[in-house]
Formats: structure tokens, C-alpha cells, sequence
């Protein structure tokens, strides 16, 4: 029994040193109440736009540096967090330079494509759909990263269940301080 919550427990170690920059990412971009959004108002063939106004170049700009300096963090520590967890028994997957700018990057690719997803079911912005909203950003993270780091099987399920419990408690903070008009 030992053994399995050990391997339960060093799987979510590795999947959080993966993600806390895609969570950095997603978590500050209505924090810029940008003004530009990314689709520049265009629509598509069914008159809708493209990602609506919650996209801003703001928001892009400040989650991919947030995101990229909780990449950079994990950069310059792997070396002795990894030493630390080597002693235990674990290790943890090598945040590379790549990473750095390709993690935060890709949570965002993958929040809009939810939003894209939303326009065309013609949902209005900040509609929720149960778990399009709190796995799109992991999955744009995860595929913008697989090629650049070890990441396993164990982890995306952790990423998987764990996500959206802690999605919705940010975004319950963030409605809280105000700084979301919906809870969700």
C-alpha cells in the first residue's frame, strides 16, 4: 500500500512542476483588463467572433511572462529540487529552456480554443462548460510540452482530476476579489 501512495504521491509532484507555470499562465490574464482583443473584433462564416473580447493581447502578453517566470524559477531550481528529490526516491522532469516559454504559451493556445469552441455553440463569454474550461489550458500545455520533457501517463491523470478542483477554487477567489465577473 506503501508503494502505491508513494508512486500516487510523486506522480503529483511531477505533474505540479509541470504545471505551475500553465496555472501562473491561465491565472493572470484578466488581471491586464486588456482592451485589444486577439481576434480584433473579425467573425467567422457563422457571423460569430472568432474568441470574443476575454482574448487581449494584454492578457496573452502578461500570462506567457508569468507563466515564463514561474518556468524560469523551476529552471534555475531543478538542479538542487531534483537532487532533493532523487534522495527520496523520486526525480523530477527536467524544466528546459524550451519549456520556459512553451508551457505558459500553450495553457493560453489551449484557453482559446475553448473560447473558440464556446463562439461557435454560441455561448456568450464567460459561460462555463463542466471541464472544457478547466482542461483546455492542460492539454494546450501538454501538447506545446510533450516533446521538450518526460511526462507520463501517472501525471496527466493527476492533471486531469486535480485541475478542475483547483480551477474552480481560483476562479472562486478571483470572483471574490473581483477580479471575474463569474464564478466559474
Amino acid at each position: 500500500m506503501f508503494e502505491v501512495l508513494f508512486f500516487i504521491w510523486i506522480e503529483f509532484v511531477k505533474a505540479f512542476w509541470i504545471l505551475f507555470p500553465a496555472y501562473a499562465a491561465n491565472m493572470y490574464p484578466p488581471l491586464a483588463h486588456g482592451t485589444h482583443p486577439i481576434d480584433s473584433g473579425k467573425t467567422l462564416w457563422d457571423g460569430k467572433r472568432i474568441f470574443g473580447d476575454g482574448k487581449t493581447w494584454e492578457g496573452l502578453g502578461l500570462g506567457v511572462g508569468m507563466g515564463g517566470l514561474v518556468g524560469s524559477a523551476e529552471f534555475v531550481l531543478w538542479p538542487s529540487l531534483n537532487s532533493y528529490a532523487k534522495s527520496l526516491g523520486g526525480s523530477l522532469p527536467q524544466y528546459t529552456l524550451p519549456l520556459i516559454l512553451l508551457v505558459p504559451f500553450g495553457a493560453l493556445i489551449g484557453d482559446m480554443c475553448g473560447s473558440f469552441i464556446k463562439r461557435r455553440l454560441g455561448m456568450d463569454r464567460g459561460a462555463d462548460i463542466p471541464f472544457l474550461d478547466q482542461l483546455n489550458f492542460i492539454l494546450g500545455a501538454l501538447v506545446f510540452s510533450f516533446l521538450f520533457t518526460e511526462i507520463n501517463w501517472g501525471m496527466v491523470i493527476v492533471m486531469l482530476v486535480i485541475t478542475p478542483i483547483l480551477h474552480r477554487a481560483v476562479n472562486l477567489i478571483g470572483f471574490k476579489l473581483k477580479e471575474k465577473a463569474v464564478p466559474w
